[in-house]
This record gives structure tokens, C-alpha cells and sequence, in this order.
């Protein structure tokens, strides 16, 4: 489980709330009721937007493949226009592959598939967004329609995973729908303020640590014995790379038209946009380069910090509601 991009961290909040793991939502604290407060942007950044609209057209729309070139969920399953009998044989096949992937795997490929199914809260979340957003439903804007086609691409994974863990017999799909409802219903509030600056860095990362993730369960499901669930976890982390690529393009373009405001939106250092050589940089731009570059030295010591304590840390046992309170081990 260690390899694994999300059990990292399931393991540290483990060792912060040593109890079972439940599909069952709490009431949130009262803080988050608050009302939030927004900053919209000024019309000169509104206007750097707007005028990398035909970049957008030009360099990031065509990273989005045509339908009749995407792949489909019901491509990787069982098909239920066969015979009864021949349909039957294929799902029994299916659950016999998947009995050499242990219960700590399941927990693993769930929690990325909760994440996929909560695409309609992303889609919400960054269509709040100044400048970016999709005004009608149906905007012509290139920003709306990468968005809109985004979100389409996006919506197979979920598809895909849920069906084939429903199929598999190996999960509590009750729990798990349970988790999918309370997580969309909670929302989610990702501090960005409507900035568009601040969603793209953010969301540059985030495809990044999917697809790390969802390359991780394709290895592991080869390794355990089921070709079929590691080719289609393999697809859909090549999505996600491919949608990585267009966000990081477009955080390069935001650096190249507008550093100062680029980069103070970005928390920490990718190598690739060498932040470090930019020049001409303002005031509170300056200090923030300065401050990012020099992140990963201190991470480099939080994390040998952090695991020479868990290396002291006996291995913890969990329950989780998604496996039928199954015990998992989860350890650093």
C-alpha cells in the first residue's frame, strides 16, 4: 500500500484518528457554513484571459480527442447483449481475476474512483471561476468548451471503475455510493476564490497525482493476475497525463503573459518551469519565487523527519466500511 499515491495519505490520517473508516457522514462544524468571501478579479486580469483565448484554441482544444476516438467504459466490461449464459461466464471470469488482489488493493482502487465519481463538484468548482467560466452551459468561449469536453473525458473513469468494482463482487457498493452521495452533497471549497491562476497551478498537480495513482493500480492489478483491470486503470492514467500536459501548457502561457501574478499563485516549485531564471518579477512576485525555491530543501527535511517517526510507528490495523469492515494494515 505504501507505493500507492493515495495511501500516503490514508496512512498519516490513520495514525491521527486510529478508528474505523466509514462510508457514514458526520455533521460538519458550523465554520464551514460561514459565508464565503470572493475577490473578483480586476478587468486587466479578466483581459489576460480573454486574450489567450485563441491560444486555448489553438494549442490546448485540440489535447481533447474526438468521441469517435475516445474509448468507452462498456469496451473493458461484460456484455450484456450476449446470451444469458455467455454473459454470466464473462462476469464469473471477471471475479476469478480479481481473486488474487488483496483487500488493501481494493481500498486503494475505491478511493480513486470516489475521487472520478466527484467530477460534478471539479466541474462546479472551477466553472466558479472569473474569467474562465462557461456563462450559458453552452459558451463558445475556448476556456467553456475545453472545460465542458474536460469534464466529458473525465466521466469515463468513474463509469469504468464503478462498474467493473460492482461486477467484482469484492466491495461493499452500498458503503461506497454512500461516500460518492456525502462527498458531492458536502461540496467542496478549495480556497481558490474564484482565480483562475490559482485553480489551473492547482489543477496542473492534481492530474498529475491521478495519474501517478491510477499508474500505480494498473502495476499492481498486472502483478496480481487481472490484465483486463490494469489495462483499464493504464487508459485512464494516460488521460490523465494527457490532461496534465494541458493544464501545465497552460500555467507555462500564464507565466510567460502575467509572472508576477503566476507566480504568486504557485506554492511550491516544478522544475520544468525553471521559476527560479524568471526575471522581471515585482515586489510581492519576487519573494515569492524566492520563497518557492527554496521549498524543496525544507520538504526534503519534513519528509526524512516524518519518516524516521514512522519507522518508530508500529504498523496500525483499520477497518474500512468500503470492504465490509474488513481489517486493512496500513503503515508508512
Amino acid at each position: 500500500m505504501k507505493i500507492l499515491a493515495f495511501s500516503s495519505t490514508a496512512a498519516a490520517a490513520a495514525f491521527r484518528r486510529p478508528q474505523p473508516i466509514s462510508a457514514i457522514s458526520k455533521q460538519p462544524p458550523s465554520t464551514i457554513l460561514q459565508r464565503r468571501i470572493t475577490h473578483p478579479m480586476p478587468p486587466e486580469k479578466l483581459e489576460v484571459f480573454k486574450s489567450l483565448e485563441s491560444w486555448v484554441s489553438k494549442d490546448i482544444l485540440p489535447l481533447l480527442k474526438p468521441v469517435s476516438k475516445c474509448w468507452q467504459p462498456s469496451e473493458f466490461l461484460p456484455d450484456p447483449t450476449r446470451p444469458t449464459d455467455d454473459f454470466i461466464d464473462k462476469v464469473r471470469i471477471l471475479r476469478g481475476r480479481t481473486t488474487g488482489l488483496p483487500d488493501d488493493y481494493f481500498v486503494v482502487l475505491v478511493g480513486d474512483m470516489i475521487i472520478e465519481e466527484a467530477l460534478p463538484t471539479y466541474q462546479s468548482t472551477i466553472n466558479a471561476c472569473d474569467a474562465i467560466r462557461d456563462e450559458t452551459g453552452a459558451s463558445p468561449s475556448p476556456w467553456a468548451a475545453w472545460l465542458r469536453s474536460w469534464t466529458a473525458e473525465e466521466n469515463r473513469h468513474g463509469d469504468v471503475l464503478r462498474s467493473y468494482l460492482y461486477l467484482s463482487g469484492r466491495v461493499d457498493m452500498s458503503m461506497i455510493e454512500k461516500t460518492i452521495h456525502n462527498l458531492i452533497g458536502a461540496g467542496m471549497d478549495l480556497g481558490w476564490n474564484n482565480n483562475p491562476y490559482l485553480m489551473y497551478v492547482y489543477a496542473s498537480f492534481q492530474e498529475r497525482a491521478t495519474f501517478v495513482s491510477h499508474g500505480n493500480t494498473a502495476r499492481l492489478a498486472k502483478e496480481g493476475g487481472d490484465p483486463i483491470l490494469a489495462s483499464i486503470c493504464g487508459t485512464i492514467a494516460a488521460d490523465e497525463k494527457r490532461h496534465e500536459h494541458a493544464y501545465v501548457r497552460i500555467v507555462e502561457k500564464l507565466l510567460e503573459v502575467d509572472p508576477n501574478e503566476t507566480m504568486l499563485a504557485i506554492d511550491f516549485l516544478i522544475g520544468r518551469w525553471r521559476l527560479e531564471k524568471l526575471e522581471g518579477l515585482k515586489g510581492d512576485g519576487r519573494r515569492e519565487q524566492e520563497y518557492v525555491c527554496g521549498l524543496p530543501a525544507r520538504r526534503r527535511k519534513l519528509l526524512e523527519q516524518a519518516g524516521e517517526r514512522a519507522r518508530k510507528m508500529d504498523p496500525e490495523r483499520l477497518k474500512f466500511s468500503w470492504i465490509f469492515n474488513r481489517e486493512v494494515t496500513v503503515s508508512s
